[in-house]
């Protein structure tokens, strides 16, 4: 059995942030959220990660992060390009918007070859998460279509300067996911959270415990093969209707995969606190966070040697 994989993906600018927030200095010595992300994906075990990134960051990704990291784990680089589309299809005039999350996994196959965890670039998900993954991965009695998420509560995910975006999870009685609805303009509130799909005329109000998604997902090799046969489909239909926008995204595939009865996603809900630069206010939050996990001892001072 392959041993898992870590992927990450970091082809995204972050419009709301305000610039690229991937290597935006958060730790006591300089430290971006990549670096964490690694270091607690390395001590539970992960032995090879690959960045997917547009091509012209290339350069900027092996200088901040080769260096450090290359002594402790495997890097490989994987290209998101717009234009890495099936031949009958032509790219929209205007269309600027990479093709989505499930589209970032597509273009690092030529590295995948076992189980691998995927998460964002500009996300802290904390050291259970890594842990908790490693091992649902490493366990060589599980099925291929059976696969894992890591699920917060979502209190622990909401930013005090502006609305998010989160996949609200439906939970069976046995723990596992049952749909995952993309509720958009989450605004924090002293009982969880609420949002509007009226322009605020009317409020759905979410608990503070109700579970989200934070796109760390845990699949098999074989959900490559899934992505290539939906891509198409996405191409033909939800482009017609939105040339410009439409994203291939990885919750709402892996959703349809479950509706389908093709996977089993096993939701494993982490204590941690979740921590993200939706906005630029949010760093200042962050810092202080890492600031206290390191003199907790944590971290290190140091992460890399």
């Amino acid at each position: 059995m392959s041993k898992p994989i870590l992927v990450i993906m970091a082809a995204g600018m972050g419009s709301r942030y305000g610039g690229l927030k991937q290597i935006e200095p958060v730790g006591p010595n300089g430290e971006i959220i990549l670096d964490y992300s690694v270091f607690d994906a390395v001590r539970a075990g992960f032995e090879r990660v690959i960045f997917i990134i547009k091509r012209e960051m290339q350069d900027t990704f092996e200088a901040r992060i080769d260096q450090k990291m290359k002594e402790s784990i495997e890097i490989n680089y994987a290209f998101q390009e717009l234009r890495a589309v099936p031949d009958f299809f032509t790219i929209p005039d205007q269309r600027e918007k990479p093709w989505g999350t499930g589209h970032a996994v597509m273009s690092a196959r030529e590295y995948i070859d076992g189980p691998f965890a995927v998460i964002n670039a500009d996300d802290y998900y904390g050291t259970e998460a890594f842990a908790l993954m490693y091992t649902y991965l490493n366990c060589e009695d599980r099925a291929d279509n059976e696969y894992a998420m890591c699920t917060w509560k979502l209190a622990n995910t909401l930013s005090d300067h502006g609305h998010v975006s989160r996949g609200i999870c439906s939970l069976s009685a046995t723990g596992c996911l049952q749909e995952i609805v993309e509720t958009k303009e989450i605004y924090k509130t002293d009982f969880g959270g609420k949002y509007s799909t009226d322009g605020g005329k009317s409020w759905t109000k979410l608990p503070a415990n109700t579970p989200v998604s934070m796109n760390f997902w845990g699949v098999s090799a074989s959900f490559l093969d899934e992505l290539d046969r939906r891509f198409p489909v996405f191409l033909r239909d939800d482009v017609k209707n939105d040339p410009l926008k439409a994203e291939f995204l990885l919750p709402e595939i892996i959703d349809a995969c479950i509706k389908e009865g093709k996977v089993n996603v096993f939701a494993m809900p982490v204590s941690d606190r979740w921590y993200g630069m939706t906005y630029r206010e949010d760093k200042t939050l962050i810092m202080s966070a890492l600031a206290d996990l390191t003199e907790q001892g944590l971290y290190p001072d140091k992460l890399w040697k």
